[in-house]
């Protein structure tokens, strides 16, 4: 008896995220994957543009990284990690240390990066408790994502996300994003916001806001944000789930601030995709206020997979590729050939916008109010069909691909969205 293909399969049993499964296509069967390609159970084959969002940035299977896998599963699979520990978590602790800004002091693991987001809302909002305050108001971007969970879905703005459970979140006041244009205008809101509540966090995705359509800000903006939170002992959590790793040009997006945040999220690129794992990074302030001889003051949150030995196995043969020679050439070629491909397309018809930073292309459309809601699906089922994977957002097509991509996969790319710039 022949057995049923993948796309019939999947449709018994499984529901996908970020779904509407009434009016979506089949989901695309994808059987192995190698590098910057994608295969389908066709044989088919699909560069992946988008990184599979963000983490797979140096390749699909790559070698070095499942050989330290491999290794580590042999000699200690999994333990937890609540009265244990092991040598991967501590190394890593210590590889990343040396890349993180330097006020950063401890480590606490999750599993993806909701869940940090999750712990680094919690750890702000007991930092003062343990102190005898109730702060509780956080603040926040307008337009940003964090993720699912319900703090994290407080945190961001977006409506298509959060629209049913918009009653049962936490209290967020939101602020414009700094642009070169409006630092002190959204400053005077920020003092505003800080002199008028009890806040406890300014949580904020780092110069660029993923979800919203890869939107960037400005980084003395940013900086001068952060620094008057920190005049308010408000603390400054940096989500750096998308962001961190090199895709911004720098380490991470943080980097390019004097002020530096108190806590900062990892996930995603973090393993390089290989695993779920997830770590909040927080300054040694912080985590003293936790100690105590009354027990309940502790950090009182746990994931049963914090710190899974192979997770941090990967995360570890990731940080090593990272400022490779190697990686490094690959990652300023990218921003070079996305600068030049920004250039030729900048004055297209269909263009409202083109923006570059680091491994980051994102290019606005142009486009008729009546075609907005269809857009996105019709652009992805596009670029498939020229065997390239891209998600666009809303009206923004955008590419983050693995810093391993070949320079005719990147062109191979550049073709699919110039010839939808030229169609749609």
């Amino acid at each position: 008896m022949k057995k049923e293909n993948l796309s019939t399969r999947d449709k018994k049993y499984l529901w996908h995220p970020l779904t509407q499964h009434k009016l979506g296509k089949p989901q695309l069967p994808i059987t192995k994957a190698k590098g910057a390609i994608l295969f389908d159970e066709e044989g088919n084959e699909y560069i992946d543009g988008i990184a599979s969002w963000y983490t797979v940035m140096y390749g699909h299977s790559n070698d070095y990284i499942t050989s330290a896998m491999t290794k580590q599963m042999q000699k200690l699979d999994f333990v937890m990690f609540s009265g244990l520990t092991h040598e991967p978590a501590i190394e890593l602790s210590e590889k990343l240390m040396a890349i993180l800004p330097d006020n950063q002091a401890k480590l606490f693991f999750n599993d993806n990066g909701s869940t940090a987001i999750e712990a680094a809302i919690k750890m702000s909002l007991q930092y003062f408790h343990n102190n005898g305050e109730k702060r509780d108001t956080l603040i926040a971007f307008e337009d940003g994502f964090h993720g699912d969970t319900f703090g994290a879905m407080s945190a961001s703005g977006l409506s298509s996300y959060n629209g049913p459970f918009e009653d049962f979140l936490l209290k967020v006041i939101r602020i414009p994003t700094p642009q070169e244009d409006n630092i002190e205008e959204v400053k005077s809101r920020l003092s505003q916001i800080l002199a008028e509540n009890k806040c406890a966090a300014f949580v904020f995705e780092p110069l660029v806001q993923g979800a919203a359509g890869m939107k960037f800000h400005s980084a003395e903006g940013l900086d001068a944000l952060v620094g008057l939170c920190q005049e308010y002992e408000v603390l400054c959590v940096a989500d750096e789930i998308m962001t961190g790793f090199g895709k911004t040009g720098k380490n991470f997006a943080s980097d390019n601030l004097t002020n530096k945040p108190d806590i900062i999220c990892l996930s995603k690129a973090l393993t390089a995709g290989m695993f779920p794992l997830s770590i909040t990074s927080c300054t040694q302030k912080i985590y003293d206020r936790f100690l105590s001889d009354e027990v309940h003051k502790g950090f009182f949150h746990a994931h049963t997979f914090s710190a899974h030995p192979l997770g941090c196995a990967a995360a570890l043969a990731g940080i090593e590729l990272l400022n490779s020679p190697k990686i490094i050439e690959r990652r300023n070629y990218i921003e070079n050939a996305h600068v030049s491909f920004a250039n030729n397309i900048q004055n297209h018809k269909r263009v409202k916008e083109v923006r570059v930073m680091g491994a980051i292309l994102a290019i606005d459309l142009e486009i008729k109010m009546e075609r907005y809601g269809s857009l996105r699906d019709e652009l992805y089922n596009f670029f498939l069909e020229r065997g390239v994977l891209l998600r666009p957002l809303g009206n923004t097509i955008y590419t983050l691909p693995p810093y391993i991509i070949t320079d005719v996969q990147l062109q191979k790319i550049y073709e699919a969205i110039t010839e939808a710039l030229d169609t749609f």
